[in-house]
């Protein structure tokens, strides 16, 4: 037997060398203290929540004049700047803001009130109003997969500010802007965006618009131009938000710009491009026609504060953003890819679902089953497939494609000189093709019953040019038609209960599962490298998503090559490796897309099965709960998660992995810090007898550990 002693430590910014007796108290373990208000004193207004506040000028006019992280009391902005710039029919204004300050460095408060409105600007405030948080659209939740009840629309406070035309140009004479902020209970959260609401008697075209503009303190100076400057220390992300691709960060170059700031003339940077303020635009558009009486409402943006530069502290305020902000991206149910379509294999899987405590199956890619044939008898077919799942308490959805695919000249996107479409090939959503798609699926989801679906190839933001298509005129209006389409869809699936899987950062407009960690060759690999790399996925995917966010692939039947070796099929030939892939997955709190014709094929198979679904089933709240991160898989030795939830009965549950042929002891120094635990942590081991371990002032408990080999243990933290 392998025997060793090793500390493996959990480093954060809140792990004290010495116990306080009254620390101050922490929003990620408590954050009920943190309530928003909205505070209005000599001319200035405030949001705030104790964690960060935002200020504004209402007189002479209205501004961002203070951004403050509350947290470790750092001002963020340097400079005031516009509130929001927009074109209308093809000329620009900005709208608040103020002139006159002296250097760009840094923003006194004696200097605010000596400053004047813009006098270039076409608008000035003319007044606000406050109220409660509203929904962005309505969810039916499913609380069967959920961890626990969370609040939809989330709590905080609102204000409004109200611009009206300064008379300058008739441009703008009966089109008021409006100025939207939010600021939510318990996290450094805020949003803002733009409304115009068209007054004139006549149409306007809304040409474009830059929504949120921040001159923020740099958190390094180089007098040199460097390409990987060190940014402010916050989180930007919008609903604008396609690309393609499973990570946040593939967002940013659609609506958030790092630019420099050309009022800066004293910045340390010799060449003044050093990327010192925050815009939030669209790249191309809207170019939105807005009749009158009518009105145009721009993408949201949130700033995410940290108080903190700590990887898994950052993870964490990021994962309670989604889930304060999309709180669906928590339902985690356990699904079959079923490999094909036919009423009787259908049937046979929604039995072995119903037996193994599965609850959704996924007509998979390859199946058979095509979602565009909405024939009486395809439509009625699968009506009654899904009567019959229904019955027995699962859920049935299927898979379509909708980019990377090629349908003609007609009706593909016709892309500017030199660019070609983000998969090769994609059809516009604005052209026939695309109407009468997106029409097909409104009318299956509506007749079927389906409740659940994997659209593949989400739009992934490409423009068209085609001045043919009924859904967009050209160019310029053709992204932000194409992705009100697709959303606006997704949002209609949310409203309805239906579950979806997209491959794209789809979160905030209905989307609750994306890839986790996304090769495709690897499940060609052998077996056993598959199980290392899928904890590697896992340890990897899970910094920015909570573990429901994010699928994982198993094949049981063979995908993309492998053969044999790379495949589980038949499942009670390899149950070894079938229950170390539901213990990886499960024990994560990820689940996977189980693709093959059967969950189980021998009564051993099905045993083996209900364990690992019973246990997640048992310890599912903590287990949908956050991971911290412990050591990554390396196949050398131990590997090791950890989930906590401070507010719940289990506070924590570790997972410990064992890839070598033989036992492994080990004491582990844990940290237990974001259990919310303090001096006694009782832990028990593979459903045992419960002990009780003391935490020492780093918050860190000592803990035996045993594992056999090829195997796994995992203990319970109260």
């Amino acid at each position: 037997m392998k025997k060793q002693l090793i500390v493996i430590p959990v480093i954060f910014l809140l792990v004290f060398c010495a116990r306080k007796e009254e620390p101050s108290p922490d929003w990620l373990l408590d954050p009920a203290g943190f309530k928003s208000e909205i505070s209005e004193n000599d001319d200035f207004i405030t949001i705030s929540n104790n964690l960060v506040s935002r200020s504004f000028s209402l007189n002479p006019d209205g501004a961002t004049t203070g951004f403050t992280n509350l947290m470790t009391g750092n001002e963020l902005i340097r400079a005031v700047k516009p509130e929001a710039l927009i074109t209308i029919n093809g000329i620009s204004t900005s709208i608040g803001g103020l002139k006159g300050q002296s250097v760009n460095n840094y923003l006194a408060r004696e200097w605010i009130k000596e400053m004047q409105p813009d006098s270039l600007s076409q608008y000035r405030l003319s007044g606000y109003k406050t109220g409660i948080i509203e929904p962005r659209f309505e969810w039916k939740k499913r609380p069967e997969w959920m961890p626990g009840d969370l609040p939809w629309p989330p709590a905080g406070k609102r204000i409004d500010f109200t611009y009206a035309p300064a008379g300058k140009s008739p441009v703008f004479n009966g089109v008021k802007v409006v100025i939207h902020y939010e600021i939510y209970d318990g996290i450094p959260l805020i949003c803002k965006w733009i409304s115009v609401h068209n007054e004139s008697g006549k149409e306007i075209t809304i040409d474009s618009f830059t929504s949120e503009i921040l001159a923020l303190t740099e958190e390094e100076s180089a007098v040199g131009d460097k390409k990987n400057l060190i940014l402010p220390n916050i989180y930007v992300e919008t609903d604008y938000a396609f690309g393609g691709s499973m990570s946040s960060e593939s967002c940013y170059e659609k609506s958030v710009f790092w630019v420099a700031d050309p009022d800066y003339k004293t910045i340390v940077n010799y060449n003044r491009v050093q990327q010192s303020m925050l815009e939030c635009r669209p790249v191309t558009g809207p170019a939105e026609r807005v009749k009158d009486g009518e009105s145009f409402e721009s993408f949201r943006t949130w700033i995410l504060v940290f108080d903190s530069w700590d990887r898994e502290r950052k993870g964490l305020t990021q994962r309670r953003m989604y889930r304060t902000l999309a709180p669906w991206v928590t339902e985690n149910p356990i699904f079959l890819h079923l490999r094909y379509s036919t009423e009787e294999m259908v049937k046979n899987a929604v039995e072995q679902c119903a037996e193994t405590g599965f609850e959704m199956i996924i007509l998979s890619f390859g199946s058979g089953f095509n979602i565009e044939d909405t024939s009486a008898a395809n439509i009625e077919k699968y009506k009654a497939l899904a009567d019959y799942a229904h019955s027995k308490g699962i859920t049935l959805g299927g898979y379509s494609l909708l980019a990377s695919r090629k349908i003609d000249a007609k009706n593909d996107v016709v892309m500017p000189e030199g660019r070609s479409p983000t998969f090769g090939n994609s059809p516009c959503l604005g052209s026939e093709w695309g109407e009468e798609y997106f029409r097909k699926l409104y009318r299956f989801f509506e007749y079927t019953g389906f409740d659940n679906f994997e659209h593949d190839g989400s739009y992934p933001g490409d423009v068209c040019m085609s001045v043919k298509h009924p859904g967009h005129e050209g160019l310029n209006d053709s992204q932000w038609k194409q992705f009100k389409t697709i959303t606006d869809f997704y949002k209609w699936c949310r409203e309805r209960g239906i579950y979806l899987t997209v491959p794209d950062w789809y979160f905030l407009n209905g989307s609750s599962k994306s890839g986790m960690g996304y090769r495709e060759t690897n499940w060609s690999l052998p077996r056993s490298q598959q199980e290392i790399i899928e904890r590697q996925n896992i340890y990897d995917g899970t910094w920015e998503k909570t573990p429901s966010m994010g699928w994982m692939f198993v094949p049981l039947v063979e995908y993309q090559g492998g053969g044999a070796a790379a495949t589980i099929e038949p499942l009670n030939e390899h149950l070894p490796h079938y229950g170390q892939r539901l213990a990886n997955l499960f024990g994560a709190g990820v689940q996977a897309a189980y693709r093959g014709p059967r969950i189980y094929d021998t009564p051993e198979t099905l045993v083996l099965v209900k364990k690992w679904v019973t246990f997640y089933k048992q310890h599912r709240s903590i287990l949908d709960s956050d991971i911290i991160h412990v050591k990554r898989a390396d196949g050398r030795g131990i590997d090791a998660i950890m989930h906590v939830n401070p507010a719940g009965e289990e506070k924590g549950l570790l997972m410990v992995y064992n890839p070598l042929d033989e036992p492994v002891q080990q004491n582990m120094k844990i940290n237990v810090y974001y259990t919310g635990l303090k001096d006694i942590a009782t832990v028990t081991e593979n459903g045992g007898n419960p002990e009780k371990l003391n935490i020492n002032r780093n918050y860190e408990i000592e803990l035996p550990v045993t594992v056999a080999p090829k195997s796994q243990s995992w203990y319970i933290i109260k």
